[in-house]
């Protein structure tokens, strides 16, 4: 459990494919909880093939992103956290897995960015959001940020996204082309695992190379110190 009595992220598998639980709260960035996630993202990797990760929460948010008050009680160390931060997503991006983010609630800010880092995502369709606020908190992206949401969505939906701070739904986030499909609750998981499932045979190295090509410019960026709101 976290100090804010939050259960830490999980694993648990079902035949090929392994399930990432980030837990039953806000399930937002820190050290702490990003190094559990990384432990466990290595676990998956380095199991062998077939094997794919299916991202899941509990409750009423996905992610929330940055965990703003660590970050305010340990202000000598919010780089090294941001630093983490981006590299976990950029280690979703190029993972040589095939990944799929199952999101049953919020999603909001770098909560936002690491369900993008997956291959696939899918949403609940009646409730939650998916959103990136940071304009309304006077928050840049950082070059890594930017070049991963211009990377992952169709450009006039990135602009959208980053400019305005919008919610979307998840029948509104299929039709700008955020997520790739929206269900209701009960047919949400199965749905994932199943994608999963059918891709978890791809070759390990063949996935890992195609990634890091796509994704080359944007994986070195997010594993390159920038600092937050510059």
């Amino acid at each position: 459990m976290t100090s804010d009595g939050n259960a830490l992220p999980s694993l648990r598998q079902e035949e090929d494919v392994f399930i990432l639980d980030l837990g039953d709260g806000e399930n937002r960035f820190n050290p702490d909880r990003n190094g559990v996630i990384e432990e466990l993202l290595a676990e998956v990797e380095a199991a062998p093939a077939p094997r794919a990760l299916v991202t899941v929460a509990s409750g009423k948010v996905w992610s929330n992103g940055l965990d703003l008050e660590w970050f305010q009680a340990n202000p000598d160390r919010v780089q090294e956290a941001l630093d983490q931060t981006e590299r976990l997503i950029g280690a979703v991006l190029g993972a040589g897995i095939p990944t799929v983010a199952a999101i049953q609630g919020h999603c909001f800010a770098g909560g936002a960015m690491l369900a993008l880092a997956h291959d696939f995502l899918i949403m609940r369709e009646d409730r939650g959001y998916f959103c990136l606020p940071e304009a309304d908190l006077g928050l840049p992206f950082t070059p890594g940020m930017n070049s991963l949401l211009l990377n992952r969505l169709p450009r006039r939906t990135a602009h959208e996204v980053m400019v305005s701070g919008r919610r979307y739904g998840g029948s509104e986030a299929v039709a700008a082309g955020i997520v790739d499909l929206a269900l209701p609750e009960e047919e949400l998981l199965g749905a994932a695992i199943e994608r999963a499932a059918g891709q978890a045979p791809k070759n390990p190295e063949t996935l890992k190379a195609i990634k890091g090509r796509i994704y080359a410019e944007t994986i070195d960026l997010l594993e390159t110190s920038h600092p937050l709101g510059t």
